[in-house]
């Protein structure tokens, strides 16, 4: 033992990380698997991850200043490929692949950002038909953000021009590629919507791959146009081409020039649909007239307009059916109002005082005119009245 070098474990892993880091093979490895035990560093912006395959694994970890670059989120489960050097973690003793760039396996990472895209605005909702804006049928003004220089706005400006003469056309120049290109497009947007004279925007560019394609998959650019209130349609690519843009907006168009054609109407149509309202106004009235000719031919008939003595013999006729009606009513009327008032007549003939003192009675009323009804209610010398029914009898009470 004596005779032995002895190292601590420090030593060992330096040693075994300069093995590692001197070989040129794993110096640039590219390494397929499934990413297990991913973790995020939300403070760094690292990301520590495992790969796996059906028998073996490796740690992995990339740094942020890599990580920032991805255009996708790596999730759990996902089998990606990974390219970068190996080497050895000095403290733990661990060799790992300390990842530079990473793409989902069997497609490229832009598609794999594009879907996680997708599938989170259309968890938020951007994507539902009830947020969909309906595109006015007679635009007076359209405003086109696309490039100036393309083949797709001359397209969209002479169809447009030929289809609906009458619709002023303003074109937004922005870049459709590209460094710039997304914030350029939501600039578009909000000139438009700020400028409040547009019935409906068109954003839109002519095919590409999807990296031509990406500014149209910028998330900025899908809330934008979700939150604009005037109405956007999407022409990005071709018929095949699909974009976030394309989902959002409230109309998709396949084409540049078909987005041309949703947003106005064709003057030949309307030409052709006037006429048919025409028409059809036309048959209308001519229905119309001939049915209130019909009925005034049916009025001229009649023998109140044949003769108009008819029609005042019969008024005077009714007239004097109502006069006998109510001459006849008057006189019930009355006899009945008599027959009530003797009614009346009798019972008050009954309940008069005076009517008593004609059958030989009389009534006592003393000086102060209150009735006497008791010698308590008199004294001698008192002066009282004796009512009788031909008059008066005026005395003195004398016991």
């Amino acid at each position: 033992m004596e005779n032995r070098n002895v190292f601590s474990v420090s030593q060992i892993n330096e040693y075994i990380k300069s093995l590692l880091d001197s070989s040129q093979f794993l110096s640039r490895v590219y390494v397929k698997g499934e990413i297990s035990n991913f973790k995020n560093h939300y403070q760094s912006g690292h990301y520590y991850f495992t790969l796996k395959d059906g028998s073996s694994l490796i740690k992995a970890v990339m740094f942020q200043s890599y990580a920032s670059r991805l255009p996708f989120m790596p999730e759990e489960n996902m089998s990606v490929i990974v390219c970068g050097r190996i080497s050895v973690f000095p403290r733990d003793g661990v060799y790992q692949i300390y990842a530079e760039n990473m793409e989902p396996l069997g497609k490229g990472s832009l598609y794999a950002a594009f879907e996680q895209m997708k599938q989170k605005l259309a968890e938020k909702g951007f994507f539902d038909g009830e947020n969909k804006k309906e595109i006015p049928r007679f635009p007076h003004k359209i405003g086109i953000i696309t490039s100036p220089t393309g083949a797709a706005v001359e397209d969209m400006k002479n169809i447009i021009s030929r289809r609906y003469p009458p619709a002023e056309i303003e074109i937004y120049p922005a870049l459709v590629q590209g460094p710039g290109a997304a914030e350029d497009l939501c600039k578009g947007i909000l000139h438009f919507e700020n400028d409040e004279t547009c019935d409906v925007i068109i954003i839109g560019r002519g095919g590409g791959s999807i990296e031509d394609l990406w500014a149209f998959n910028d998330e900025n650019l899908a809330n934008v146009i979700f939150y604009c209130k005037t109405p956007v349609i999407s022409a990005v690519g071709h018929e095949t081409d699909f974009t976030i843009c394309d989902f959002v907006s409230d109309l998709r168009a396949p084409t540049p020039s078909a987005a041309a054609e949703l947003a106005v109407p064709d003057k030949a149509e309307l030409k052709s649909l006037l006429k048919s309202f025409s028409s059809r106004i036309n048959s209308g009235v001519n229905s119309v007239f001939s049915s209130k000719k019909a009925v005034l031919d049916n009025l001229r008939e009649k023998k109140c307009f044949s003769s108009p003595g008819y029609l005042l013999d019969r008024y005077s006729e009714l007239l004097a059916s109502y006069d006998r009606r109510i001459s006849i009513s008057f006189e019930h009327k009355n006899e009945s109002a008599k027959a009530s008032l003797a009614a009346v007549s009798a019972r008050l003939a009954a309940l008069n005082p005076m009517n008593v003192l004609s059958r030989g009675y009389s009534a006592v009323f003393d000086k102060a005119g209150k009735v006497v009804s008791s010698v308590n209610d008199v004294k001698e010398k008192d002066k009282i009245s004796i009512v009788v029914s031909d008059g008066k009898i005026n005395a003195i009470v004398s016991e």
